[in-house]
């Protein structure tokens, strides 16, 4: 078997959130919890109120980067959605927290994450029939319509309760 080339080392550690994907048990969880760590230290040293538009800027990157990495992927790993392949899972946690520049992001970001897993993993209409779109968009489709769902629960229970 030849040895892979340094530029699929490279995209390998893009689309496998440097290496978060192929951590044994649920890569999704550990891709998402990678993406929320980068929205805390967001929060933290600049704050998402100064720069609101830096997590929906990554939520933008990382899903273009899905949709353009997912074929090079399939041929890479031989399966059209590889289970290391997580850098979608960033995208929707970022989406889900694009919607909340001002507030207490420690708290933001907690329920987006469970919230965002759990229509991951449960996908409730249409976020399973968004996988089925062709040419790279369903391997992110169906954890941007999950970042949806995270975002409007979490602005539910926001507005609620705080």
């Amino acid at each position: 078997m030849t040895p892979p080339s340094p530029a699929d080392r490279a995209s390998d550690a893009v689309v496998t959130l440097l290496g978060l994907g192929k951590l044994p048990l649920a890569p999704g969880t550990w891709a998402t919890l990678g993406a929320a760590a980068v929205h805390a230290l967001v929060a933290w040293l600049v704050g998402t109120d100064k720069s609101p538009f830096f997590l929906p800027a990554l939520a933008a990157l990382t899903t273009v980067a899905s949709i353009l990495y997912q074929p090079w992927a399939e041929r890479f790993y031989g399966d059209p959605d590889p289970r290391s392949f997580v850098i979608d899972e960033a995208a929707g946690y970022f989406l889900a927290v694009s919607f909340f520049p001002r507030g207490p992001q420690l708290l933001v970001g907690v329920l987006a994450f469970v919230f965002f897993r759990a229509f991951d993993i449960l996908k409730p209409f249409p976020v399973r029939q968004a996988e089925r779109a062709g040419h790279g968009l369903g391997i992110v489709l169906d954890d941007l319509l999950a970042g949806l769902y995270a975002a409007l629960l979490t602005h539910l229970l926001m507005r609620a309760f705080f």
